[in-house]
Formats: C-alpha cells, sequence, structure tokens
C-alpha cells in the first residue's frame, strides 16, 4: 500500500532517483499482483485462514531463496575455552553447507541452572566489513573501528550483554564478513590480519569489500542462488548448532540484529519454526516507501529476490512468522527508513497477528532514536525476551 509523495514529511522526500528509467520501474512496479500480501489475499479469500495463507506465502520465500544445502553434517568442534567475567566463551567451529565450515562465538553464562535459552545474535551489514562476529564479542583484540562501531550499541558486546542475562549465545560471520571476506581480488590481498591494519587501512580495506557486492551478486545468481538464501541457512545452522547443546532449552529460543541483522532476524523468525521469539531492529519498512525514499541507501544485495517482492513485502515475512513473539523496533530518528513505510508495515503486521490469533505476540517499538541497538533498545529487547523465554 503506497502513500502518494505529499504525505511524506519534509525530511522523508526521495532521496533515490532512477533518473530517466524512474517513471519505466515504477510502472513495472505498479504492475506486480502482490497476490501473496496478507492484506491483499484475506480481501481476495475472505473467511480464509491464517495458516492457509502462511504454507503459501513460506513456500514463495522459500522457493524464492534459491538455497538448498541439502542435509548437513554439523561436525562442530570447539577450538578453546574461556571464562572471564562471569562468562563462558567458547571459539566454536561447525558445518552450515557442504561447502562451508565457519567459527563462531558460543558463550554462556558461567553460573547457571538447567537448560537455558539460546540466542542468535546477528551483526550489521554496514559498518567494518573485514570485521563480523568480532563487533559483538571481546575477542581480546580491539580495533579502532571497531571502537567506532560499538558506539551504535553504547559501547558494549551485544552477544555478551545477552549471555549476562542468562542466554547461550551463538554468533558467526555472515558471508563476505570477518574470515569470510573476500581475498585475493579486487586489490584485496590473498590474507592479510585485519587487526594488524591502520584505521586508514582498514577504511580502505573495507572500501575494497565493499566494491565486489556487484560482482559478488552475478557469481552467487551464476551458482543459483542469492545472498539471502546463503544468510538464511548460516542462520538456521546456527539453531541447528544451538540444539546440540545440552545446555539449550531447545524450547526457548530467540534471534536478534541490527539492520542487515535485523533483515535477517526478519526471515529466521518467519521460516524456522523452532525460534520462538525475535527482535528485529533498524530494518522494517514497505517496500514501495522504501524504492521511493531510500532505495539505494538501505536496499543491499541481501535483500534482493526475484520472484518474491513481486507477490509479498516485507512486512509479509514478519507475518509469516506468527505465533513467533515478535518485536520490531525503528528508532523514530532513524534516516535510514521510510517512516511512514515503517508505520504502515507496523499496522500490517499488527492486523496480520491478530488475523493469526495472536495479538499479544507482536509489539512495535519506535523511540527517538537513531539507527542503533543502544542501551535504551537493548532494555526494551532484553524485557520482550524476558516475558517470552523466562516464563
Amino acid at each position: 500500500m503506497r502513500l502518494p509523495i505529499s504525505q511524506l514529511s519534509i525530511e522523508e522526500r526521495p532521496r533515490y532517483s532512477y533518473g530517466s528509467l524512474e517513471t519505466t520501474i515504477r510502472a513495472i512496479r505498479d504492475h506486480r499482483p502482490l497476490d501473496l500480501n496478507a492484506e491483499r489475499w484475506r480481501e481476495r479469500n475472505p473467511g480464509g485462514s491464517h495458516a492457509d495463507w502462511c504454507a503459501a506465502a513460506r513456500a514463495c520465500v522459500v522457493d524464492g531463496l534459491h538455497y538448498d544445502a541439502g542435509p548437513v553434517d554439523l561436525q562442530a568442534e570447539t577450538i578453546s575455552r574461556t571464562v572471564r567475567d562471569g562468562l563462558i566463551v567458547e571459539h566454536v567451529r561447525f558445518n552450515t553447507a557442504p561447502w562451508f565450515r565457519i567459527d563462531g562465538w558460543f558463550l554462556m553464562p558461567e553460573q547457571r541452572s538447567g537448560p537455558i535459552p539460546g540466542m542468535v545474535v546477528m551483526h550489521a551489514w554496514g559498518g567494518p566489513m573485514i570485521f563480523g562476529k568480532d563487533r559483538m564479542v571481546n575477542a581480546g583484540r580491539d580495533h579502532p573501528i571497531l571502537v567506532e562501531s560499538r558506539k551504535s550499541y553504547s559501547d558494549r558486546y551485544l552477544a555478551e550483554e545477552y549471555a549476562r542475562r542468562g542466554y547461550a549465545v551463538i554468533i558467526i560471520d555472515s558471508y563476505h564478513f570477518g574470515e569470510r571476506f573476500p581475498r585475493g581480488i579486487g586489490g584485496i590481498p590473498e590474507s592479510f590480519d585485519p587487526y594488524e591494519l591502520s584505521a586508514e587501512e582498514a577504511e580502505r580495506m573495507t572500501e575494497l569489500g565493499y566494491a565486489q557486492m556487484y560482482m559478488s551478486v552475478k557469481q552467487l545468481n551464476w551458482a543459483g542462488t542469492t545472498w539471502m538464501g546463503i544468510f538464511y541457512e548460516d542462520d538456521r545452522r546456527c539453531v541447528d548448532y544451538l540444539l546440540s547443546r545440552p545446555e539449550v532449552d531447545p524450547k526457548r529460543i530467540g534471534c536478534t540484529g541490527l539492520s542487515g541483522g535485523g533483515w535477517r532476524t526478519n526471515f529466521l523468525a518467519a521460516l524456522d519454526r523452532r525460534v520462538t521469539a525475535s527482535v528485529s531492529v533498524g530494518w522494517m519498512g514497505t517496500g514501495d516507501h522504501q524504492q521511493l525514499y531510500n532505495f539505494s541507501g538501505a536496499i543491499g544485495t541481501f535483500c534482493l529476490l526475484p520472484g518474491v517482492w513481486n507477490r509479498l513485502d516485507l512486512p509479509d515475512i514478519a507475518i509469516i512468522g506468527a505465533p513467533c513473539a515478535s518485536m520490531v523496533i525503528v528508532g523514530s530518528l532513524d534516516g535510514l527508513l521510510a517512516q511512514t513505510g515503517v508505520r504502515e508495515a507496523a499496522r500490517q503486521i499488527a492486523d496480520g497477528y491478530a488475523w493469526a490469533g495472536s495479538p499479544d505476540r507482536f509489539s512495535y517499538h519506535h523511540p527517538a532514536k537513531e539507527h542503533c541497538y543502544d542501551a535504551d533498545v537493548q532494555e526494551a529487547a532484553f524485557t520482550w525476551f524476558a516475558r517470552w523465554l523466562h516464563p
């Protein structure tokens, strides 16, 4: 449901234009059937159930990911284990596909009683691409660009904050980040230690990584897959890993992240029924509002899913997840997203959760914040998770 430009605030006037092709591309978008948008589907199927719609919508999204790694044996191992500041911190390694064996951090409180809730924490897309999981955990080393990136989290390591509150936490480098950053292409050396780079060198290396985005999309498309397909499968394997740990209660699994991590949170909560609660921060809206307002700045390569966005919109992803207890947090000062689109998405999700019979399991929080997951936002998230994962 698109609002006309006249209803956008001055701050939300379009930042992006496709130039001479804008009229054409908008005509193509207007031609989309959006037949699986929850509101349109309900209008065409009076009396239809959320379960019926959900089955069709989920199938569309899963098909649109174009990624199926098949059965995967995690072959999980613990590389190292330390105890510090009341936390157990393990460097772990496991398979997420036959072609991916990745490292991660697993954290849990040193003092605990019985199985505890599990949490998949996801790092953001924007920021220092040469680091991923190490943005969220104190790896024993630091770097000026990591210090800068933590400002969005009130100078906290987010994964550690969750572990201190009683969660068993897993976090990995997503594809193209941290240890999975491309090397040996576009001026990027075959091998380098990001911690040994100067601040200027690190910024330049990150720029070189971002410069490979288009090449990466083409390569993934040639391989027959999508960036979000890899993201989702990796994140789903993180749930597998949590469930492989005897310390984790399999009935209490959550996920959360900021920005691109918020986008991934929406998908994991929607498609993996083992997730019982989620908090998505800094990425929710409607496609048309975002295309009009800030397509170039906000629509990353991980958002591209041909065959999906002509039938569904982002709020539908959240509605698919019902009855997963879902909180969406977008700051009212977040300039990345069109606030009119954010509000419209929240309305649609609330209606969708009511339709699913779970109105109390959706919450929209819009503090006077910019694009961040700071201490105040964290407290709202902790309260939400405590309600659903710490009964």
